[in-house]
C-alpha cells in the first residue's frame, strides 16, 4: 500500500511514522511548517497544499479536491492524517472511501472535537486515552481501529495530560498503520 501522511504542524506524529520506518511515499501540508523540514530529511517528497484563507471565504470543496488531486497523482492507497489542521469536505472521503485514518485525543466516541482534552478535564474523568479511527465526512465519527486508555491524574493540565496522550498514542498509531499494512487494507 502507498502511504501518504498529511501534516500541519511540528511533525511529531510524522517522525514517529518514519522513526518506525513505515513506508511513506508522500507528505502533504496546508501550511508551511516543521513537517516539511522532517520529510526532506527522510527524502520523502512533499507537496504544499497551502490553505490561504481561514475565514468565511475559504472554499473547503475546493481545497478538499486539490488534496484529492495531489493523492492520486502520488497513487496513494491510504491516507494517514498526523495532526493535519484543515476539516475536508466530503469529496476526498468519497475519493478515498474507507482509506482516510486520524489519530484523535480522547477515548471517542466521548470528547469529539479539537478541545478534547480540556473537555476530559472539565467533565472531571478519571480515565481519557486515544483512538485511531477511520476519518469520514462527519469529524471523529467513523469506525474505531484502536483505542488506549491514559490516566487522568488530580494534578494534570491540559499540557500535562496532552503529552501523556501523545505518548501513547504515537505508539498505538505505528501500530494501527502497520497492521493496516500488514493485511493490505483499513477493515
Amino acid at each position: 500500500m502507498r502511504v501518504a501522511v498529511l501534516a500541519s504542524g511540528t511533525g511529531t506524529i510524522l517522525d514517529a511514522i518514519l522513526d518506525a520506518e513505515i513506508p511513506v511515499e508522500l507528505v502533504v501540508v496546508d501550511r508551511p511548517c516543521v513537517a516539511i523540514d522532517r520529510a526532506e530529511s527522510s527524502k520523502v517528497p512533499v507537496e504544499l497544499v497551502e490553505r490561504t484563507s481561514f475565514g468565511a471565504d475559504f472554499d473547503r470543496h475546493a481545497y478538499s479536491s486539490d488534496v484529492v488531486d495531489v493523492l492520486r497523482k502520488y497513487d496513494i492507497d491510504l491516507v494517514v492524517m498526523a495532526g493535519f489542521g484543515t476539516i475536508f469536505a466530503p469529496v476526498i472521503f468519497d475519493a478515498f472511501p474507507g482509506q482516510i485514518i486520524n489519530t484523535h485525543p480522547a477515548l471517542l466516541p466521548a470528547f469529539k472535537g479539537w478541545h478534547a482534552v480540556q473537555a476530559a478535564l472539565d467533565a472531571g474523568v478519571k480515565i481519557t486515552g486515544c483512538t485511531v479511527h477511520v476519518a469520514t465526512a462527519e469529524v471523529d465519527d467513523g469506525p474505531i481501529l484502536a483505542q488506549e486508555a491514559v490516566p487522568v491524574l488530580p494534578d494534570d493540565t491540559v499540557d500535562t495530560l496532552h503529552e501523556r496522550i501523545k505518548v501513547v498514542e504515537r505508539l498505538l498509531y505505528i501500530q494501527t498503520i502497520q497492521a493496516i499494512l500488514d493485511r493490505g487494507s483499513v477493515l
